[in-house]
């Protein structure tokens, strides 16, 4: 919101611009003046302008504050010190050298420091630079306040601040976020396959949009991070924010579009960023957005206009000292880091830890217990706290207040139940209360007897009752027997993927169910719990459902919905005696387009982009009725980034030819790496035919390079699957299909549409162009990524273990791609990998 409303105003205040002088130089003497804010100092090519802007949001009187701008009006990239002015305020280079903002009343707001400049040029890097005959005196790039462009490095010493938070790099290529310079809520550094003590480290954004950290010590730039549209668009301004929620993020800006769009961020969950909410604010969320409230009816908004500034005690403790209680909120946390977090835990039991910060006087205002096995308590000994709440949070936290608790009402329930009792007496609001708190106890008793009498063991009765949850939508939560007991010690075995071995279960209530033993799962309980609720409340029709989970110990499994007729290949690549069971034309369709949505459901309208990172026959299943529906999704994130590039590497001979390229190059993946693998498994539905099978029929070429030839010279029938030559198929609908798969497995991602575009293309609700003729990364080196290669050659994973409470979850459900730090040991890699494909 605040970015919509902020580029309005600067787009409002570039037309309004009549006239703007471009100029090469700036003189001593000159001045810009808040009550002009058509006048600017603008780059050589009108890229940059630096002026006064109103401030966001805005204020009466109106403030300004002298920033330079991109081209269009947004984003702003530089202010001088922060700080507004009146609208008799100026900007000026004094004839001493100097930069000064003046308020109306002479006062001096801020102030370069700097002697001796003879002139200032605004380049068309967005750097304003001060010098004199022979050097550089002063710059906005070595002075930044809360935005890195590209060109600019950002090293050790220097800090980006927006109100109370500030980022900096630290000596050993950490990146870290703050909180009032003192708590760290955010340290995200280099991962175990880059094994070296760096020097100087820098940090800086190239223009394609991807973060960076160099290093006389690394052979080659180590990948940080990476905007979602990386390389993709020309005129497009990419620059890394810290934004005033406390949130790190790249941004992408379309030249004059004035609008600036979010292309990755450093704490994915946004209620992980300490006082999000301000002081006893608790951070929740409203379908994907962040909201802040208070922990109870005890407390009240600091401000009712602004609910992130915290909340403050309707009655003081001094005012009940002796008689404090607890109130107790459930799924809720408070956020905890190093150095409290490592003097401020005990394990006790969770009666413990309430009674503990109850007796113990003013040195504990508020603690949480941790439900995920470990018997973690944490005290909060200093009067501010910081919240979280989600119903997928393993946690019980405690607030000290003085009598009596007031908790919150549910959410709507509160309200219909207060506007109903102003015209009906209180005790039939009570009665009606508790009757139905007597009926639906008497429900749930008649289920547990029901339960008793059509089960011979109590272990049944456990997961009788937890089915019940997950009719309300909740992952149910088995125990390693009662899944050995229904997978009959797991003897039926469906089949294996990446990530482990699946049986076929019978639960107590009859559900067949397919149950996944997940192999390289290093995560600890708490994280495991959490990617599971994700996981679990990812719902759509093309994807496979999650009906519970095992963490017990070692063993993690998965429980899903069974699929009757298996996986697509099974379905696809038939052998002669199987041919009965040969899919028709028109399941195919539904299927690649029932797959094609459900992707795009994981790409574009989950809360979190999901990049599947797996996507090929025997990852789509289908139902009785041939649905397709999309399984292991989001399991690339539970698998420890080191092992699962193990996997990568090792797995390709398993699943070759749906890697796009980028895996290859060691370049960053990203939802355009699953359109790839997606159009690849396209062109097998229609084929019914492996994509990296080759054979005198193709002149021994890779299958997609000979379809494409074909498709060229009008021969559409020579691709259509053989067994389907005495069936009904819609040709208009399999060149829709072909044509969408070339588009798909173009060598380069921003070639590539979203997922969404594909569906389209599928539906021939738009016009398909002819595609590019598909090159593949096997018959060559990847044209086009000189560009990358070598500042991507130790591409790596962003996510990575935060010593903070909660753990945070990614944007993108991906596991990293961890390489070695050495170009010599990434071209070993690769060359093997380009062996190990025929």
């Amino acid at each position: 919101m605040y970015l919509k409303t902020h580029s309005l105003f600067l787009t409002l205040f570039f037309i309004a611009a009549a006239t703007t002088t471009t100029i090469a130089a700036i003189t001593p003497g000159s001045t810009l003046s808040a009550s002009n804010i058509n006048q600017t100092w603008t780059s050589q090519s009108a890229t940059f302008s630096l002026g006064f802007v109103p401030t966001n949001p805005p204020t009466t009187p109106p403030t300004f504050i002298a920033a330079i701008v991109y081209s269009g009006g947004s984003p702003v990239v530089w202010s001088a010190g922060n700080s507004a002015v009146d609208s008799s305020g100026s900007f000026q280079f004094l004839q001493s050298g100097s930069l000064r903002l003046v308020n109306g009343s002479g006062a001096t707001v801020w102030d370069s420091g700097t002697t001796g400049a003879t002139s200032a040029t605004l380049e068309d890097t967005g750097n304003l630079v001060l010098s004199n005959s022979t050097a550089t005196v002063w710059s906005t790039f070595d002075q930044p306040t809360d935005t890195i462009l590209p060109s600019q490095n950002f090293s050790v010493g220097n800090a980006l601040r927006s109100g109370s938070y500030s980022f900096t790099l630290l000596n050993n290529g950490n990146l870290t976020l703050r909180w009032n310079d003192s708590v760290l809520y955010y340290n995200q550094g280099l991962n175990s396959s880059v094994n070296v003590s760096l020097n100087k480290p820098m940090l800086s954004l190239q223009s394609i949009g991807i973060l960076q950290l160099s290093d006389a010590k690394l052979s080659t730039p180590v990948v940080v991070a990476y905007s979602s549209d990386y390389a993709e668009g020309s005129d497009v301004l990419r620059v890394l924010k810290l934004d005033k929620d406390g949130n790190l993020r790249i941004y992408s800006t379309s030249k004059g579009s004035g609008s600036s769009t979010p292309r990755w961020a450093a704490v994915q969950d946004q209620c992980d960023v300490y006082a999000y909410c301000g002081n006893y604010g608790i951070c929740s969320y409203n379908d994907s957005n962040p909201f802040c409230g208070c922990p109870s009816q005890n407390f009240e908004m600091v401000d009712p206009n602004d609910s992130r500034k915290g909340c403050r005690r309707k009655v003081s403790l001094d005012s009940c000292q002796g008689s404090a209680t607890m109130l107790t909120m459930d799924h809720a946390q408070f956020l905890t880091y190093p150095p409290e977090s490592e003097s401020q835990v005990f394990f006790i039991g969770i009666s413990a830890c309430r009674g503990n910060c109850l007796s113990g006087s003013g040195a504990c205002f508020a603690s949480t217990s941790l439900s995920d096995g470990t018997g973690q308590c944490y005290i909060k000994s200093e009067d501010f706290v910081s919240g979280y709440h989600n119903p997928a949070l393993p946690s019980t936290s405690y607030v000290k207040v003085c009598p009596p608790v007031d908790p919150n009402p549910p959410p709507s329930l509160g309200e219909t139940v207060k506007e109903k009792s102003r015209g009906v007496p209180a005790w039939v609001v009570v009665v009606v209360i508790v009757g139905t708190l007597v009926g639906l106890v008497a429900l749930e008793g008649g289920l547990w007897i029901w339960c008793c009498k059509n089960n011979k063991r109590l272990g049944g009765l456990s997961t009788q009752y937890a089915l019940l949850e997950y009719a309300s939508g909740a992952p149910v939560q088995f125990s390693y027997k009662e899944l050995q007991r229904s997978t009959k010690g797991f003897k039926e075995k469906l089949g294996a993927g990446g990530f482990g071995a699946v049986y076929r279960g019978v639960l107590v209530n009859k559900t067949v169910v397919a149950v996944k033993q997940l192999e390289g799962i290093e995560q600890g309980e708490k994280q495991f719990r959490m990617e599971v609720a994700t996981i679990s409340s990812t719902h759509h029709l093309n994807l496979v459902r999650l009906i519970g989970f095992c963490s017990e110990g070692r063993h993690r499994l998965l429980v899903y919905e069974f699929m009757k007729n298996s996986s697509l290949d099974n379905c696809l690549f038939l052998s002669e005696e199987h041919s009965g069971k040969l899919l028709n034309w028109e399941h195919r369709y539904n299927i690649a387009l029932g797959t094609a949505r459900g992707i795009t459901y994981l790409h574009e309208e989950c809360r979190d982009c999901i990049v599947h990172c797996d996507i090929k026959p025997e990852n789509i299943l289908l139902d009785g009725s041939y649905i397709a529906k999309v399984s292991d999704f989001g399991l690339a994130k539970l698998v420890s980034p080191k092992d699962h590039r193990h996997r990568t590497l090792t797995s390709v001979r398993g699943t070759r030819g749906y890697l796009a390229p980028e895996w290859i190059a060691n370049l960053p993946i990203t939802s355009k790496s699953d359109v790839y693998s997606y159009g690849m498994v396209l062109l097998e539905i229609v084929s019914g035919r492996r994509n990296f099978e080759v054979s005198d029929e193709t002149n021994r070429k890779r299958f997609s390079i000979w379809a494409y030839e074909e498709f060229e010279k009008g021969n559409i029938d020579s691709i259509v699957d053989k067994r389907l030559a005495d069936e009904e198929v819609d040709m208009e609908q399999v060149e829709r299909a072909i044509q969408a798969s070339f588009w798909c497995i173009q060598e380069q991602p921003s070639q590539r549409p979203m997922m969404s575009r594909v569906v389209q293309m599928l539906e021939g609700v738009m016009e398909i162009e002819k595609p590019p003729a598909p090159k593949s990364v096997m018959e060559g080196p990847v044209s086009g990524t000189s560009t990358f290669i070598s500042s991507n050659a130790s591409a790596f994973s962003t996510v990575a273990a935060s010593p903070y409470l909660p753990s945070s979850s990614s944007s993108f459900h991906i596991s990293g791609v961890s390489t070695s730090a050495s170009g010599k040991n990434t071209d070993k890699a690769t060359s093997s990998l380009l062996q190990s494909i025929p």
